[in-house]
């Protein structure tokens, strides 16, 4: 009677340190590639969101499909290389055709599925390397995105432990709370302003304000992961990151972030200069 929950508390910090040794590996390979830019941060890109396109089709089409699989892959990374040479219009594109070529490889009822697929692996690759650039405002760009999605996941997570409270959403994630949300965004806004202290010469209050509304995207897009791994019955995306699940378990606020971040630079300072548009205000 009393073996099954004295396992359980056995797996919890076996799975925080787990979480605490992936995420000390891979936050300096992220932020070393953001630094050094160029094609090793587009590779780094690139291959991230070949394994989020695997995953994903994994969860909609099962394993089985490499063919799919390889044409969608070729998408992505001919999207890329037109990314990274300046011209994300035409990756844009590319990208929407082997979205179109990848739904005869499936069932009509998967088509919309593995289309939408193309798209969430697509611009997990592309936004990151039209916000990064060559500028090294583009690095600064991408180093206060990973401050503010990392704090408000850690901060969410511990925050929501130890006040608990009403859910967010109990019928996508039961685990998530209200205390938990706004204990990350307070949490992300005082690490966007610690970046934007470090590197000077930006108006803290609208950094601020940036870091607010990317936080809110961040626990969307974790939300919406959340609901697609429900959809298809699944706990992760995949067992490829111990103590994390998948690839997209761990991007899933950054692609959402990171999209919305490109937005607003392109609203603001064009295709050029995203970065700019995005901190100088």
């Amino acid at each position: 009677m009393t073996a099954p929950p004295a396992d359980a508390s056995a797996r919890k910090p076996s799975n925080l340190l787990l979480r605490v040794v992936s995420a000390a590996v891979m936050a300096p390979l992220a932020v070393g590639a953001a630094y050094v830019g160029g094609w090793v941060f587009a590779g780094f890109w690139v291959l991230a969101a070949l394994a989020v396109l695997w995953e994903w089709i994994g969860l909609v089409a099962g394993r089985d499909h490499r063919l799919m699989l390889g044409s969608c892959g070729g998408a992505i990374v001919l999207a890329a290389v037109l990314a990274w040479t300046d011209h994300p219009v035409a990756a844009v594109l590319l990208m929407a055709l082997g979205a179109l070529a990848a739904s005869i490889f499936v069932a009509r009822a998967q088509r919309v599925w593995i289309s939408a697929g193309i798209g969430y692996a697509g611009s997990m690759m592309l936004a990151p390397i039209v916000l990064r650039g060559e500028d090294f405002l583009g690095f600064i760009a991408i180093v206060l995105l990973f401050a503010i999605v990392w704090t408000t996941d850690v901060l969410a997570y511990f925050t929501g432990r130890a006040f608990g409270g009403p859910k967010l959403m109990p019928a996508v994630s039961p685990k998530k709370t209200w205390s938990g949300a706004v204990g990350g965004t307070i949490g992300a806004i005082a690490a966007a302003c610690a970046v934007a202290a470090l590197f000077g010469g930006f108006n803290i209050v609208a950094i601020a304000a940036v870091a607010f509304v990317l936080s809110v995207v961040s626990q969307a897009g974790d939300l919406f992961e959340s609901h697609i791994k429900r959809r298809f019955n699944a706990k992760d995306a995949s067992q490829l990151i111990p103590g994390h699940g998948g690839v997209m378990d761990r991007l899933d606020g950054f692609w959402a972030a990171v999209i919305v971040a490109v937005v607003i630079g392109v609203v603001r300072g064009g295709l050029d200069e995203p970065a700019r548009g995005l901190l100088v205000w």
